[in-house]
């Protein structure tokens, strides 16, 4: 596949109906069964331990998740929280010794520069026989094999379908006289400057400092693109500079926290910052945090521009290439992929699946959240697969937004040294 195939949107076609389809429902839990991984191996049974990555600190979920898995076939799972900030230097560590985890959760944003460096096991027919979940079929439409695959070969499965949308606090944009969340760009920076004004500590919208997809989201939808016809990064267009302008004019209007600690979750809850783009996940952790605000907030999808293209972020799982337990990491990653795992999946950690049995669950369509989420990964892709987006595209993009924004740069001169350390930078 070529890659400019594998940045395309991942659109779900047919994801409505999908979700009503409830005679797809998952159902009650799947056993597991410990089978044999392709590419000539044994008809015994695959054999552990298995050490696993995962990325953030849900290890005790994790823990519990698989724990049906390690009962049916005895094949025993270590779960290792690897905090965000700390997944490039575990990552290149790794590949410098050859002592990897036998699976890893990949985010989208890394799957290019990890595939590059031969980390990660080939997942083709081959490799995946007798693994029925892992089947593309199984996956939403256009997510296996296009956010699964660098170069043409398969290297990872889905695991999770994130999507950003807009969390806002109906309690708080109420009373400030705002009937409605934003619908456009112009109407959530207007309404961010009027919650703003509620006093001392209190801000309208929060912007992570560290998020360098959302520039980007921006950017699509003014209906422009950071990827040039030619494939190669080009931020220098019309309506990148909307997007520069929407980003600074946030910070300009003191509408958004300058403070690179601030907790978008306690900010939420607080009601400090009343408006926020982020993913599912978020909704759990308000869930745990603050289930007193039940009927308080809710989900809208983004503001337009002219169009409100999303974020598709998410994860995969993927086998560490120079594993020891190639079939018991088959088997897990199987396993993983079953619609009952990735509801439970959903249930303890709030993070769509990506089986489309799982999301016609009436666990999931149950929830008024979800028809938000599945309208707008109808409208999402993924950060281009540029090498090392977070070391070098995307910090550059940061660098250049939070030095207008925080430290009153001009704007023409971070642009040009933007544009400068970003050429040449390309999808091919």
């Amino acid at each position: 596949m070529a890659n400019s195939s594998v940045r395309r949107a991942l659109v779900p076609a047919g994801l409505a109906a999908v979700l009503a389809l409830a005679a797809c429902s998952s159902g009650g839990a799947t056993t597991p069964q410990a089978t044999s991984g392709g590419t000539g191996s044994s008809s015994a049974a695959p054999t552990g331990p298995l050490t696993v990555w995962v990325m953030g600190d849900a290890t005790t979920k994790f823990d519990t998740l698989v724990a049906p898995f390690t009962q049916s076939t005895g094949i025993k799972v270590k779960t290792v929280a690897i905090p965000w900030d700390s997944v490039d230097q575990k990552m290149t560590t790794a590949v410098a010794s050859g002592d990897g985890p036998d699976v890893v959760q990949v985010g989208l944003s890394k799957l290019r520069t990890y595939a590059d460096t031969g980390a990660l096991l080939t997942l083709d027919d081959a490799t995946l026989a007798g693994h029925a979940n892992l089947a593309s079929s199984n996956f939403l439409d256009g997510v296996a094999g296009k956010a699964t695959a660098v170069g043409g070969k398969v290297v990872s499965v889905p695991w999770i379908a994130d999507t950003r949308v807009l969390f806002y606090r109906s309690d708080i944009l109420s009373a400030a006289g705002i009937s409605t969340p934003p619908a456009t760009w112009d109407e959530l920076r207007a309404d961010a400057k009027k919650l703003a004004a509620r006093g001392a500590g209190k801000y309208g919208y929060y912007i992570p400092q560290w998020d360098s997809p959302l520039p980007v989201e921006m950017t699509w939808d003014f209906g422009g693109d950071i990827i040039g016809a030619d494939g190669k990064v080009n931020f220098d267009t019309p309506e990148f500079r909307k997007a520069v302008d929407l980003y600074t004019g946030l910070y300009a209007d003191k509408s958004v926290p300058t403070a690179g600690d601030f907790d978008q979750t306690q900010g939420f809850v607080s009601g400090a910052a009343p408006m926020l783009v982020s993913g599912p996940y978020l909704a759990a952790a308000i869930k745990d945090a603050a289930p007193d605000l039940a009927g308080k907030w809710s989900v809208a999808q983004l503001p337009k521009g002219t169009t409100n293209t999303s974020l598709l972020a998410g994860s995969n799982m993927a086998v560490w290439a120079k594993t020891a337990h190639k079939d018991a990491a088959l088997a897990l990653l199987d396993y993983l992929s079953t619609p009952a795992t990735q509801v439970k999946w959903f249930q303890l950690n709030g993070d769509l699946p990506t089986a489309k049995a799982a999301l016609a669950d009436s666990a999931l369509t149950s929830d008024p959240l979800v028809s938000v989420y599945a309208a707008q990964l109808a409208n999402a892709k993924i950060v281009p697969l540029v090498p090392n987006w977070d070391g070098a595209t995307g910090k550059a993009l940061l660098d250049a937004l939070n030095s207008i924004a925080l430290k009153g740069t001009d704007k023409e001169t971070a642009l040009t040294a933007l544009f400068a350390a970003t050429k040449g930078q390309s999808i091919g």
